[in-house]
């Protein structure tokens, strides 16, 4: 893969770019705030993958979040992964819901979007994951060919809701599992290695998920896509 990175601390930066570059991959460019990775982005737009911080200087609030919003917007080839220390609920939130982020959470092989371009997909990664290198690399894999990648701890974070007015709410609790595998990104065959269950009862539950939460299946967004969404902004 062909990778930009963007993140302050000089000591993280640079070990990213060395334990890539041992893993084959190349890192375009390595920058230490917002700006400077819009900028490395357009000077290389061809990149399989970003991977940016949340907070990053000036105001070390939310510049990585902007950079990668804006990422999304002017190239939505490009996969989005956020590195974070924190679980930033609204920043997640945004991330996946910003514009240009619905087709990279689609389960596509390929990464095509609809109209057969490539669609970059979208993540969130805790900073403590990096030290779980194979999880690290899964995780920056799947958002390089359109796929989403979302850590447990933050998936289970934005959804810290009450049933009574979770509109999910409805759903068993197998189901609930299946949809929060999904979240993370992972395929029917990855869920149903994870839970144990043959793959035809993986994909009898995302159906009965389609079902109650009345998801059509337009041509524009697929319902797995619509699931997610409604999922984590719910």
């Amino acid at each position: 893969m062909r990778v930009i990175l963007a993140d302050d601390s000089t000591l993280l930066r640079e070990g990213l770019v060395r334990l890539l570059a041992e893993e084959g991959h190349e890192v375009v460019a390595a920058v230490g705030d917002g700006a400077a990775l819009v900028a490395a982005v357009e000077a290389a737009p061809d990149v399989d993958a970003v991977v940016v911080d949340v907070r990053m200087p000036p105001t070390h609030t939310d510049e990585g979040l902007r950079a990668a919003l804006e990422i999304r917007r002017r190239w939505p080839g490009v996969g989005v992964l956020v590195l974070s220390q924190y679980v930033e609920k609204r920043y997640a939130t945004e991330l996946l819901t910003g514009e240009g982020a619905a087709e990279g959470a689609d389960e596509r092989a390929d990464g095509a979007g609809p109209s057969g371009a490539r669609s970059g997909g979208v993540g969130y990664v805790l900073k403590d994951r990096v030290v779980q290198v194979d999880e690290f690399l899964d995780a920056l894999e799947r958002v390089a060919t359109g796929r989403a990648a979302f850590d447990p701890e933050v998936v289970r974070r934005l959804l810290a809701r009450s049933t009574r007015t979770d509109p999910l709410g409805r759903l068993t609790p197998r189901e609930r599992e299946v949809l929060d595998a999904m979240a993370q990104g992972h395929a029917n065959a990855a869920i149903a290695e994870r839970l144990y269950v043959s793959r035809s009862a993986v994909e009898k539950h995302i159906n009965a998920i389609f079902e109650k939460l009345e998801l059509p299946g337009n041509a524009g967004y697929s319902r797995r896509v619509l699931a997610v969404l409604r999922y984590l902004g719910s």
